[in-house]
């Protein structure tokens, strides 16, 4: 009989966002919206929370699309790291706009 907490280890939570903030050194602020429905009048609700997240090599900017991932405390605030930049001002740069 497989234990439950070894089963679900390694499942980690994925987010996508925007990035709003550099808030200092390797971290990121990304404000991540879902859609969710109203309990009584079932209207679709656009609901806005922001992560704090780790960004290894410095390289999101401001108004970048990013992919975080859950991972282990880096600081008080910061329990996200960045996996990747997806979209935004830097993939319209990388394709030759401006």
């Amino acid at each position: 009989m497989p234990d439950t907490k070894v089963a679900q280890r390694g499942s980690r939570k994925e987010k996508q966002g925007v990035v709003v903030s550099k808030s200092g050194d390797k971290s990121v602020v990304v404000m991540v919206e879902r859609l969710k429905r109203h309990p009584v009048y079932g209207k679709v609700i656009r609901v806005l929370r922001k992560f704090h997240a780790h960004d290894e090599e410095n390289r999101a900017r401001v108004g970048d699309r990013v992919r975080i991932l859950e991972c282990r405390p880096m600081s008080r605030t910061k329990r996200w790291r960045v996996v990747e930049i997806i979209g935004g001002r830097r993939a319209a740069e990388a394709a030759g706009e401006s």
